[in-house]
């Protein structure tokens, strides 16, 4: 499975950014997908999954009500809906296909990777 982000870009605080991640290879539609963030000298961090089919999602507390996490099997792509931005949502953003098809918070699991999208909030 190959991943590529894209979306990211600068925005202001309250702002909104979709990040789309396009998935390559026949098995995209029974994994479970997940984003991830990394800011500046921070380490790597779980943002939001869902699980194989859409019917599971899963959000880090900071992100709970401002990010959707969403999927189109049909077209092997895998969405981050983000609103309310906040400047401590400045990080790369990852997008990552796991291992399995139900949701999971732990990195180790996620088998594929995206490159990558720069997010920056500003204030």
């Amino acid at each position: 499975v190959q991943l590529q982000a894209s979306g990211g870009g600068l925005v202001q605080a309250g702002g909104s950014l979709r990040l789309s991640c396009a998935a390559s290879g026949r098995t995209f539609s029974s994994r479970g997908m997940g984003w991830f963030r990394q800011a500046p000298g921070k380490e790597r961090k779980f943002v939001a999954g869902i699980s194989w089919g859409g019917s599971s999602t899963y959000y880090e507390d900071s992100v709970k009500g401002r990010f959707t996490i969403s999927r189109d099997n049909a077209k092997n792509t895998v969405y981050l809906q983000m609103n309310s931005l906040k400047p401590e949502d400045t990080a790369v953003y990852y997008c990552a296909a796991s291992a399995f098809g139900r949701v999971t918070t732990t990195s180790g699991e996620y088998h594929y990777w995206g490159q990558g999208t720069q997010v920056t909030v500003s204030s």
